[in-house]
């Protein structure tokens, strides 16, 4: 009896999870965890015992695209340009926070949680760290800058634009704005 129920919670837990990422790519973050059991055909209980709250759920609808960021600041390790890599992947965290709707605020940071407790930034700053500690070493960003702060403009320029019209163009505009004042002395 045992070995089924978990057999069940699994699959439970893979249909909710299936369910809140259609969910939230329609509604953004603010989708209902309501609508989700409803039409996972399970209690709303059920949503809470797997994900217990809000922040949680799009921490795990979040997991795929955060783990192609992570795999994409690996293959721009290697990039002759240490500023032009970390500019590249940021503008990509940018891009997935602007069109995957729930993953600026799965980022974004609240006085509830602490720092350690946003497993999606701590990730992205973990993957990100070798790019912006390049960038720094070769002189192509200012010291004193970390990648929590620079993953911290993503989110904020992400949710000043997301509800205008064209809200990509707007976003990386912005942000491109807000680099410039991290960039470093020019490279000899």
């Amino acid at each position: 009896m045992a070995d089924r129920l978990r057999a069940d919670a699994r699959r439970n837990h893979a249909l909710i999870l299936a369910v809140a990422e259609d969910e939230v790519a329609r509604r953004g973050a603010e989708a209902s965890l309501e609508q989700i059991a409803r039409t996972a055909g399970v209690g709303s209980a059920t949503v809470r015992r797997h994900f217990p709250t809000r922040h949680a759920l799009l921490e795990a609808v979040s997991g795929k695209r955060i783990a192609a960021l992570c795999a994409r600041a690996a293959d721009l390790a290697a990039h002759d340009d240490s500023r032009a890599a970390l500019m590249e992947w940021l503008s990509e965290v940018v891009t997935y926070c602007v069109t995957a709707r729930g993953l600026a605020v799965a980022l974004a940071y609240r006085e509830s949680d602490p720092l350690g407790d946003n497993t999606c930034a701590a990730t992205l700053a973990q993957a990100g760290t070798p790019l912006l500690e390049r960038a720094v070493a070769d002189g192509g960003v200012a010291g004193g800058v970390s990648v929590l702060d620079l993953i911290a403009l993503a989110v904020g320029v992400t949710l000043a634009t997301e509800h205008g019209p064209d809200p990509l163009p707007r976003a990386h505009r912005l942000f491109e704005i807000a680099m410039a004042g991290v960039g470093g002395p020019a490279p000899v």
